[in-house]
């Protein structure tokens, strides 16, 4: 397998606390996070934007695309780097008027049918999974090895894997051809590791 920099798909805790800044500049010092999201649920618009604006300049520093979950409106105000549509989200070419040129993700679950509707409509990437149970969420539709080659078959964009990734199963997807792996808990809720030592893991 080729050396890869830059793989991981970082996705944020549901909480932001006053350590995770901290963290969040160690673990993007690694050169291995390509983009970050910003998912947050049920905290204010207006908290949001403050934790959104602070994230972004350290993305910006460390030259990592700073993505916000959920919310094209947010993600112009402040001005970040894209953001990622769910199933249940803002269709992508209302979104597209929004935040125009910048990135949009989609999460296509197992689909191929969504994840060609995706694509015609022109998203940045797309996301599929789960692959693996997951402690960030609960998990609706399970992807396969086989659901993941399908996806490439009918792609050049960004695929990102999604779903319990960690150090035991990630260089299988990465093998299969997935060009991220979208990281969340392994990283933050990790009851062994501290986030540093987590994505070291991540060789």
């Amino acid at each position: 397998m080729r050396k890869r920099t830059k793989f991981i798909y970082l996705i944020s805790p549901n909480k932001i606390n006053s350590n995770f800044y901290k963290d969040l500049k160690e673990v993007l010092k690694t050169n291995k996070v390509k983009y970050f999201q910003l998912r947050l649920k049920s905290i204010s618009t207006d908290k949001i934007i403050k934790i959104s604006r602070k994230i972004k300049k350290i993305c910006k520093y460390f030259k990592v695309k700073f993505i916000v979950n959920d919310n094209p409106l947010i993600s112009l105000k402040v001005g970040a780097d894209g953001c990622h549509l769910g199933q249940s989200d803002m269709d992508i070419e209302k979104a597209r008027k929004i935040i125009k040129k910048k990135i949009i993700g989609v999460t296509c679950h197992n689909s191929l049918n969504k994840a060609k509707k995706a694509i015609a409509k022109k998203a940045d990437y797309i996301a599929i999974g789960a692959f693996q149970k997951s402690i960030t969420k609960k998990i609706k539709y399970k992807a396969t090895l086989n659901d993941l080659k399908k996806f490439r078959i009918i792609t050049k964009k960004p695929i990102i894997a999604i779903g319990g990734i960690n150090q035991y199963n990630y260089k299988k997807l990465l093998l299969n051809k997935a060009d991220f792996l979208a990281i969340s808990s392994f990283i933050w809720k990790n009851k062994k590791l501290k986030p540093i030592q987590a994505i070291k893991l991540l060789k």
